[in-house]
């Protein structure tokens, strides 16, 4: 599967943005090592239904979530605990239309040219769990 590295200034801001108040904070568990991972995430609703889109494909996080699918999302300090399910290729398309839509074309409009084909942006629908 394809992954688009970030640069060095990209995780530089992704870190910034990931602090409390700023973004939507994804936490997974890392595969490996057990430890939380936080990554700045932009969430979409489809259908009363949130879904997370990876913009650079495979990442860690995406790797992470497949591993254990129990997340927590953090949206003004205020933290939710999800299960995520990976949507099936052939369902992906209105809500990557969507998540284009919401963040726009300057935003994401990069990495869709570089990987245009929707296998190449894993999606996850998220439940919240109680």
């Amino acid at each position: 599967m394809a992954y688009l590295k970030p640069s060095w200034f990209t995780k530089k801001f992704n870190s910034a943005i990931a602090r409390p108040n700023i973004a939507e904070k994804l936490t997974v568990t890392r595969r490996l090592s057990g430890e939380p991972q936080q990554v700045a995430v932009t969430t979409v609703d489809v259908n009363g239904v949130k879904y997370l889109v990876s913009t650079r494909g495979e990442s860690q996080w995406v790797k992470n979530i497949r591993a254990n699918p129990n997340i927590t999302l953090t949206v003004k300090g205020e933290s939710t605990a999800y299960t995520a399910t990976e949507v099936p290729v052939d369902e992906r398309a209105p809500i990557i239309a969507a998540f284009k839509s919401k963040l726009g074309k300057l935003v994401v409009g990069r990495y869709f040219a570089k990987l245009p084909d929707a296998v190449d942006h894993p999606t996850f629908a998220l439940a919240a769990r109680h």
